[in-house]
């Protein structure tokens, strides 16, 4: 971390409450406070110039407390002068945050100068009590086809997004970012948590080339950082998207990438803090530290924050303690598949594993669960065929299954769509669809109304009335 005296603007020392270091372990600092308390989750400094950044974590007698460093402590000694700043740590909110990227303390990281239009906020706060959210189950529409018609997203609620490198997570996300405004009128805040520096940089020009910069917030904790960096940013992002929903009233998208990541660096400060672990490694406070996050995500009678996180699995072991935790909070499971995007279908989305609790004929309606059961079924049995297809061909099977066959390979063209972010790479005007139109297209499949027009025409389309029928 670079010179930190960048970050003084949140700093306003009240009175000095002035201390000596004890005893330095990695990241882990001991200090007295022999006239004042610290109290947890105060910002403490240290360093020749006040550049290093701890953060209060517990008491350990009545002048003895123990914080985590969130910078380097290269430099720091026995003795040493430390400073209680009298604050939490914060972070700027406001309309000047738009189309900027911070780090955990705030600072800008994109070498263009402090925002003036903001205030400064502390990064931890309490969720939104039960009285004060909304009670009614909404759908969050993305224009996008697949997700809209058969894994719908919660407005204030949580979906997980799984997939590997190349599959078109980034794309997913800037789309999302671009119809966001379209749709909600809101805001996007993207926040890296433990994210390599490349993927965070390439992330950047991504946007700013598809022109959703200007309505994103960017927050970063970068992997090389310190654990207690990685930990906050999280927190930090958050405190931001409140600021929208609360005070500017608005909808906001948060993308969270990466949610383990969060646990992961939890993990190292408990085990840096000397707390016991508990099952398979993990911290004992997980739970607890999860759902402090988790929980500041919902929607209430002014706006909502809407969250889409990329999770990761461990081994692919969906019983690690991790991803149990991580999925009790989920709403809806977002599965990208490497075979969809190795034969074009984008998004690549695998719309039999994904799910949704939302897709309820009390919350959709009657008539969109029965086109999306249906949907689903008809592409199950396609599934299901292609082993016989591919040893046998598709003359073998009976008249019924044929029909299923070319159905589903129709609504698999038409669940593809062309994005507003990707034009410039293929040529293709972007598509928004509403929900009445998906649903409609996805039913006139079923019924087969385009049992004659070429599978080619419902390829990426966005209306089934655009497909040229000869």
């Amino acid at each position: 971390m670079k010179d930190l005296e960048r970050s003084t603007p949140q700093v306003e020392l009240r009175g000095e409450n002035l201390g000596h270091v004890v005893s330095v372990r990695g990241s882990v600092v001991d200090a007295s406070f022999p006239r004042r308390l610290p109290e947890r989750h105060h910002v403490l400094l240290s360093g020749e110039r006040k550049e290093i950044v701890i953060e209060v974590q517990s008491h350990l007698s009545r002048q003895l407390v123990r914080g985590m460093a969130l910078t380097p402590t290269r430099g720091m000694a026995r003795n040493g002068v430390i400073v209680d700043t009298g604050l939490p740590l914060r972070v700027p909110v406001g309309r000047g945050c738009l189309g900027r990227v911070f780090n955990v303390f705030g600072e800008p990281i994109d070498r263009r100068p402090m925002p003036d239009d903001v205030h400064w906020a502390s990064i931890h706060a309490d969720p939104v009590p039960l009285g004060d959210r909304a009670t009614t189950s909404e759908v969050f529409l993305t224009g996008i086809k697949a997700i809209d018609v058969l894994m719908p997203l919660e407005r204030g609620g949580k979906a997980g997004l799984f997939g590997g490198a190349g599959v078109g997570k980034t794309v997913l996300i800037t789309e999302l970012i671009h119809n966001m405004v379209g749709f909600h009128e809101g805001v996007s805040i993207f926040c890296g948590i433990g994210e390599r520096c490349r993927e965070g940089e390439e992330l950047y020009r991504e946007m700013k080339d598809a022109g959703v910069l200007d309505r994103t917030v960017m927050v970063f904790g970068q992997m090389n950082e310190p654990p207690g960096a990685r930990f906050r940013v999280g927190h930090a992002a958050l405190t931001m998207a409140e600021y929208f929903r609360d005070e500017a009233r608005q909808d906001v998208l948060l993308l969270i990438d990466n949610i383990f990541r969060f646990i992961q660096a939890g993990s190292e400060v408990s085990g840096l803090l000397g707390q016991l672990p508990s099952r398979l490694g993990y911290q004992p406070t997980m739970a607890t530290e999860l759902a402090a996050l988790e929980e500041r995500i919902s929607n209430t009678r002014t706006g909502a924050i809407t969250s889409i996180q990329a999770v990761y699995v461990p081994a692919d072991d969906f019983t690690d303690p991790s991803a149990v935790h991580t999925f009790g909070h989920l709403s809806a499971s977002i599965v990208l598949s490497r075979k969809k995007a190795s034969e074009g279908l984008y998004p690549a989305i695998d719309p039999l594993h994904s799910s949704s609790k939302m897709l309820n004929p009390l919350v959709v309606g009657e008539e969109h669960y029965r086109i999306a059961r249906e949907v689903r079924r008809t592409l199950a049995t396609y599934e299901e065929l292609k082993d016989i297809i591919a040893m046998l061909g598709i003359e073998e099977l009976s008249e019924d299954d044929r029909r299923a066959v070319y159905r589903a390979r129709r609504l698999e063209r038409f669940l593809s769509q062309p994005f507003f972010t990707t034009e410039q790479f293929t040529g293709l005007g972007g598509r928004a669809v509403r929900l009445e139109d998906a649903l409609d297209g996805c039913a006139r499949i079923l019924n087969d109304e385009f049992s004659e027009v070429p599978e080619k025409a419902l390829y990426m389309i966005g209306k089934v009335e655009e497909a040229k029928i000869p």
